[in-house]
Protein backbone atom coordinates (compact mmCIF):
# COMPACT_ATOMS: atom_id res chain seq x y z
CA UNK A 1 0.00 0.00 0.00
CA UNK A 2 1.34 3.34 -0.81
CA UNK A 3 1.58 6.22 1.99
CA UNK A 4 -0.29 9.20 0.74
CA UNK A 5 1.13 11.68 3.73
CA UNK A 6 5.39 10.57 2.48
CA UNK A 7 4.12 11.14 -1.61
CA UNK A 8 2.21 14.14 -0.53
CA UNK A 9 4.58 15.98 2.35
CA UNK A 10 7.80 16.95 -0.46
CA UNK A 11 5.51 18.38 -2.14
CA UNK A 12 3.65 20.87 0.71
CA UNK A 13 7.44 21.52 1.41
CA UNK A 14 7.79 22.44 -1.98
CA UNK A 15 4.79 24.76 -2.11
CA UNK A 16 5.83 26.47 1.12
CA UNK A 17 9.32 27.53 -0.08
CA UNK A 18 7.97 28.18 -3.65
CA UNK A 19 6.08 31.11 -1.70
CA UNK A 20 9.09 31.94 0.10
CA UNK A 21 10.68 32.76 -2.56
CA UNK A 22 8.44 34.46 -4.60
CA UNK A 23 7.89 36.37 -1.63
CA UNK A 24 11.41 37.63 -1.22
CA UNK A 25 11.79 37.94 -4.92
CA UNK A 26 8.52 40.16 -4.58
CA UNK A 27 10.48 41.99 -2.27
CA UNK A 28 13.49 42.20 -4.23
CA UNK A 29 11.72 43.60 -7.57
CA UNK A 30 10.26 46.41 -4.98
CA UNK A 31 13.29 47.59 -3.81
CA UNK A 32 14.82 47.57 -6.83
CA UNK A 33 11.51 49.64 -8.74
CA UNK A 34 11.54 52.02 -5.32
CA UNK A 35 11.73 55.77 -6.72
CA UNK A 36 13.31 57.93 -3.89
CA UNK A 37 13.44 62.13 -4.30
CA UNK A 38 17.01 63.09 -5.06
CA UNK A 39 16.28 65.71 -1.77
CA UNK A 40 15.57 62.44 0.48
CA UNK A 41 18.83 60.75 -0.75
CA UNK A 42 20.89 64.23 -0.36
CA UNK A 43 19.94 64.56 3.02
CA UNK A 44 20.58 61.01 4.46
CA UNK A 45 24.21 61.40 2.73
CA UNK A 46 24.46 64.74 4.56
CA UNK A 47 23.27 63.19 7.55
CA UNK A 48 25.16 60.09 7.35
CA UNK A 49 28.83 60.64 5.94
CA UNK A 50 31.34 63.09 6.83
CA UNK A 51 32.80 65.54 3.86
CA UNK A 52 29.58 65.21 1.21
CA UNK A 53 27.63 68.84 0.94
CA UNK A 54 24.34 68.60 0.21
CA UNK A 55 24.60 70.80 -3.36
CA UNK A 56 27.53 68.11 -3.93
CA UNK A 57 25.02 65.30 -3.78
CA UNK A 58 22.06 67.01 -5.62
CA UNK A 59 23.96 68.32 -8.67
CA UNK A 60 25.82 64.77 -9.17
CA UNK A 61 22.07 62.68 -9.01
CA UNK A 62 20.99 65.27 -11.12
CA UNK A 63 23.93 64.98 -13.99
CA UNK A 64 22.03 61.98 -15.02
CA UNK A 65 21.22 61.78 -18.16
CA UNK A 66 17.67 63.19 -18.65
CA UNK A 67 17.93 63.67 -15.01
CA UNK A 68 17.19 61.84 -12.00
CA UNK A 69 13.83 62.95 -11.53
CA UNK A 70 11.37 59.43 -11.59
CA UNK A 71 14.43 57.10 -11.81
CA UNK A 72 14.68 54.09 -9.57
CA UNK A 73 16.93 53.17 -7.06
CA UNK A 74 18.84 50.60 -9.16
CA UNK A 75 19.62 53.17 -11.89
CA UNK A 76 20.94 55.25 -9.80
CA UNK A 77 23.40 53.20 -8.24
CA UNK A 78 24.23 52.09 -11.73
CA UNK A 79 24.65 55.64 -13.09
CA UNK A 80 27.25 56.40 -9.89
CA UNK A 81 29.02 53.00 -10.22
CA UNK A 82 30.04 53.80 -13.85
CA UNK A 83 30.74 57.34 -12.92
CA UNK A 84 33.08 56.38 -10.00
CA UNK A 85 34.84 53.93 -12.23
CA UNK A 86 35.33 56.33 -14.58
CA UNK A 87 37.21 58.48 -12.05
CA UNK A 88 38.94 55.88 -10.62
CA UNK A 89 40.56 55.03 -13.93
CA UNK A 90 41.17 58.36 -14.17
CA UNK A 91 42.77 58.76 -11.17
CA UNK A 92 44.97 55.51 -12.15
CA UNK A 93 46.27 57.69 -15.44
CA UNK A 94 46.89 60.62 -13.03
CA UNK A 95 49.46 58.26 -10.61
CA UNK A 96 51.17 56.72 -13.62
CA UNK A 97 51.85 60.07 -14.62
CA UNK A 98 53.55 61.36 -11.23
CA UNK A 99 55.02 58.41 -10.81
CA UNK A 100 56.86 58.80 -14.36
CA UNK A 101 57.63 62.65 -13.01
CA UNK A 102 59.00 61.43 -9.35
CA UNK A 103 61.98 59.90 -10.51
CA UNK A 104 64.00 62.17 -8.57
CA UNK A 105 62.47 61.75 -5.62
CA UNK A 106 62.35 58.14 -4.54
CA UNK A 107 60.04 58.54 -1.09
CA UNK A 108 56.95 60.11 -3.34
CA UNK A 109 58.15 57.54 -6.09
CA UNK A 110 57.20 54.82 -4.02
CA UNK A 111 53.91 56.68 -2.16
CA UNK A 112 52.78 56.96 -5.79
CA UNK A 113 53.28 52.98 -6.69
CA UNK A 114 52.07 52.35 -3.18
CA UNK A 115 48.29 54.38 -4.41
CA UNK A 116 48.46 52.86 -8.09
CA UNK A 117 48.00 49.34 -5.71
CA UNK A 118 45.30 50.74 -3.39
CA UNK A 119 43.90 52.04 -6.76
CA UNK A 120 44.07 49.70 -8.95
CA UNK A 121 42.78 45.95 -10.02
CA UNK A 122 43.47 44.66 -6.11
CA UNK A 123 42.03 48.23 -4.71
CA UNK A 124 39.33 50.45 -5.96
CA UNK A 125 39.31 49.40 -9.48
CA UNK A 126 38.10 45.93 -8.19
CA UNK A 127 36.36 46.78 -5.49
CA UNK A 128 33.52 48.99 -7.78
CA UNK A 129 33.93 46.39 -10.17
CA UNK A 130 32.78 44.16 -7.75
CA UNK A 131 29.84 46.49 -6.54
CA UNK A 132 28.99 45.90 -10.06
CA UNK A 133 28.55 42.57 -10.04
CA UNK A 134 26.98 42.25 -6.78
CA UNK A 135 24.23 45.00 -7.70
CA UNK A 136 23.29 42.68 -11.03
CA UNK A 137 22.99 39.66 -8.06
CA UNK A 138 20.19 41.94 -6.54
CA UNK A 139 22.70 41.61 -3.46
CA UNK A 140 21.76 45.23 -2.42
CA UNK A 141 24.11 44.65 1.02
CA UNK A 142 26.93 43.71 -0.70
CA UNK A 143 27.08 46.52 -3.24
CA UNK A 144 27.59 48.81 -0.03
CA UNK A 145 29.90 46.48 1.49
CA UNK A 146 32.30 46.62 -1.63
CA UNK A 147 31.59 50.47 -1.96
CA UNK A 148 33.14 50.88 1.30
CA UNK A 149 36.01 49.10 0.72
CA UNK A 150 36.57 51.57 -2.46
CA UNK A 151 37.02 54.34 0.12
CA UNK A 152 38.76 52.14 2.61
CA UNK A 153 41.92 51.74 -0.61
CA UNK A 154 41.44 55.87 -1.03
CA UNK A 155 42.27 56.62 2.87
CA UNK A 156 45.47 53.81 2.39
CA UNK A 157 46.51 55.61 -0.47
CA UNK A 158 45.90 58.88 0.93
CA UNK A 159 46.50 58.39 4.92
CA UNK A 160 48.63 55.33 5.00
CA UNK A 161 47.94 51.84 5.53
CA UNK A 162 48.04 51.14 9.05
CA UNK A 163 48.25 53.26 12.38
CA UNK A 164 51.57 52.00 13.00
CA UNK A 165 52.74 53.93 9.37
CA UNK A 166 54.62 57.20 9.40
CA UNK A 167 52.88 60.33 9.10
CA UNK A 168 51.52 60.43 5.23
CA UNK A 169 53.73 61.78 3.29
CA UNK A 170 53.12 65.65 2.13
CA UNK A 171 52.22 65.40 -1.53
CA UNK A 172 52.39 68.22 -3.36
CA UNK A 173 50.25 67.14 -5.97
CA UNK A 174 46.29 67.41 -7.20
CA UNK A 175 46.29 63.34 -5.82
CA UNK A 176 44.64 63.71 -2.60
CA UNK A 177 41.81 65.91 -4.55
CA UNK A 178 41.31 63.51 -7.06
CA UNK A 179 40.62 60.71 -4.13
CA UNK A 180 38.55 62.95 -2.04
CA UNK A 181 36.60 62.85 -5.19
CA UNK A 182 36.00 59.83 -5.39
CA UNK A 183 35.29 58.92 -1.73
CA UNK A 184 32.06 61.97 -2.13
CA UNK A 185 30.81 59.65 -5.04
CA UNK A 186 31.30 56.68 -3.16
CA UNK A 187 29.98 58.07 -0.34
CA UNK A 188 26.71 58.69 -1.96
CA UNK A 189 26.48 55.13 -3.70
CA UNK A 190 26.94 53.84 0.13
CA UNK A 191 23.99 55.45 1.38
CA UNK A 192 21.48 55.03 -2.53
CA UNK A 193 22.52 51.08 -2.03
CA UNK A 194 21.57 51.46 1.86
CA UNK A 195 17.97 52.58 1.08
CA UNK A 196 18.06 49.81 -1.42
CA UNK A 197 18.39 46.91 1.24
CA UNK A 198 16.75 48.65 4.01
CA UNK A 199 13.74 49.14 1.77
Amino acid sequence: MVNFYVNRRPSLISSIVLIFLLLDASSLSYAANRVVEVNVICKQTKDRMKDVPFRVCYNFLNSIPGGAKGKDLVTLVQYTIGVVRAKITNTIHFIDSLIANSRNNPSLKHHYERCLDHFGEEGALGSIDYSGELLKKGDYQGVDVAAGSVNTNIEDCVYGDSPSDDPPLPDPSRLPEHASNVEKLVDILIVIAYLLYTG
